[in-house]
């Protein structure tokens, strides 16, 4: 039985990946983009406790939505002018919305006993709208956190998850990961390998674009690990509308939390006509899609007054598609930072802001070089041979960086990869040959201000 389950996803996973028509990057954000707005639906086992982040032991027995209706939720979305629905098809204690193999802890083994996922895609693709999932690397369940072993099984876990979500339900626009990378989660990129699984993802579905909720770290005039840049702003998270350049998301919820809680039924809900005036417009003018979060109650049904409010979404405004052109904007940076930590050097510093404060992954600290220094230099030291791309290089404070040159040291002998003469804006993304080095080097001839080194990354070809 197992053979032939491994057989059939296989094969599921072939047809995927080889019907879709790959299309480029830019376009797929510009569609994303051209949605405009979407609903979230957060729907699980904290919808039947009073926290979201729920016991990660507690029983599947506890879930039994005896009015479950995929299609309200569809009808609800519809009526904001909504074009796709972003559902959590796992959060981050592990619980899993659709029929997986991978594990007992699903709607299969609660009283419901159905594939609520199939039921959501189904509604979704009758209604012509589209399919995004939300999907937590953390899984305290499956005791995939922080302070256990990284395992391969455990990346091989997520994987055919993954794959079951991605062969099983029809085309999906984005998935959108958390929980990773994040300070309250402690997850990195390397204990989960993110190249390996946006890869993954990539093979699976090509039109997939791959989110991750958790770069707020990260400068935002630059896609870093993401496809499509994340604001949460249930976090604090805000989109500049008047600067923002980069095809985006913002997310919020309706309610007071993402998951249903007793009291939503009579709560105050969010003004959402200021949501439309202040958010939507405003954000959708900025190339950045809207995602409001909507909470079904332990009958598997949205509230009135939150139906209400999307009904008077679509009564104020009206989503007409295409607005704007999403500017072309540099592939996004999907690998590891191989000078994360790495011993480094750099020429004389002013004061203690020391060169490690430019590889300590913390884009708050800065290297900054004396003002008594004419021509600094910054560099770091990788171990013997190792293949490299690119360099991304982010300023700090008013630095303003316009011109320099990136070495490479090869058996002793600096060699120039990289030359910038004149630039401008806070990200500059190198990439050149494939090359090996045993350490990388960045000479600064041209900046205004003191120069302010936020973070320096290093990083290997592509696969």
């Amino acid at each position: 039985m197992k053979k032939l389950l491994s057989f059939a996803l296989l094969l599921g996973s072939l047809c995927v990946g080889l019907s879709a028509q790959p299309k480029s990057l830019h376009q797929l954000q510009q569609e994303f983009v051209d949605l405009r707005l979407g609903m979230f639906i957060h729907f699980g086992l904290p919808t039947f406790q009073e926290a979201d982040w729920t016991d990660p032991d507690l029983s599947p027995e506890v879930f039994n939505p005896a009015k479950l209706d995929t299609r309200q939720w569809v009808e609800t979305a519809r009526s904001a002018g909504a074009r796709f629905i972003c559902v959590s098809v796992k959060h981050h204690a592990g619980f899993c919305m659709w029929d997986t193999a991978t594990t007992d802890y699903s709607v299969m083994h609660s009283p419901l006993g159905r594939d609520i996922l199939k039921e959501l895609t189904d509604a979704l693709q009758e209604a012509g709208m589209q399919v995004m999932f939300h999907f937590s690397i953390l899984d305290t369940h499956h005791r995939i956190r922080h302070t256990l072993p990284f395992t391969a099984e455990k990346t091989a876990f997520i994987k055919a998850q993954l794959r079951e979500l991605l062969t099983g339900y029809g085309p999906v626009n984005t998935i959108m990961f958390d929980g990773w990378d994040a300070p309250w989660g402690r997850i990195s990129y390397e204990d989960v390998s993110f190249p390996e699984i946006y890869h993954y993802v990539k093979s699976l579905q090509p039109n997939c674009l791959v989110m991750d909720l958790n770069g707020s770290k990260y400068p935002q005039e630059a896609l870093f690990y993401s496809d499509i840049r994340c604001y949460e702003q249930g976090a604090g998270e805000r989109i500049s509308a008047s600067t923002n350049r980069l095809p985006a998301m913002a997310c919020y919820p309706l309610q007071r939390t993402w998951f249903w809680k007793e009291s939503f039924p009579t709560d105050q809900l969010k003004d959402v006509d200021a949501i439309v005036r202040d958010n939507i417009i405003p954000y959708n003018n900025a190339y950045c899609t809207y995602i409001l979060n909507a909470a079904p109650n332990r009958d598997g049904l949205i509230d009135s007054n939150a139906v209400a409010a999307f009904r008077r979404i679509g009564e104020i405004w009206e989503n007409t598609g295409h607005l704007v052109d999403v500017p072309q904007s540099p592939a996004p940076v999907t690998d590891i930072n191989l000078a994360t930590g790495r011993p480094c050097d750099s020429s004389w510093s002013e004061d203690c802001l020391l060169m490690d404060l430019a590889n300590d992954d913390n884009f708050g600290t800065c290297w900054e070089s004396s003002p008594a220094v004419k021509a600094p230099w910054w560099q770091v030291d990788l171990d013997k041979n190792t293949p490299v791309s690119m360099v991304v290089i982010t300023t700090g404070g008013e630095c303003k960086l316009k011109g320099f040159t990136v070495e490479v040291l090869q058996e002793g002998a600096w060699k120039a990869v990289f030359e910038q003469a004149s630039g401008s804006g806070k990200v500059h993304l190198c990439r050149f040959p494939a090359t090996t080095a045993e350490s990388v080097r960045v000479r600064f001839t041209s900046f205004e201000g003191l120069l302010a080194i936020a973070e320096v990354g290093v990083y290997a070809p592509k696969p």
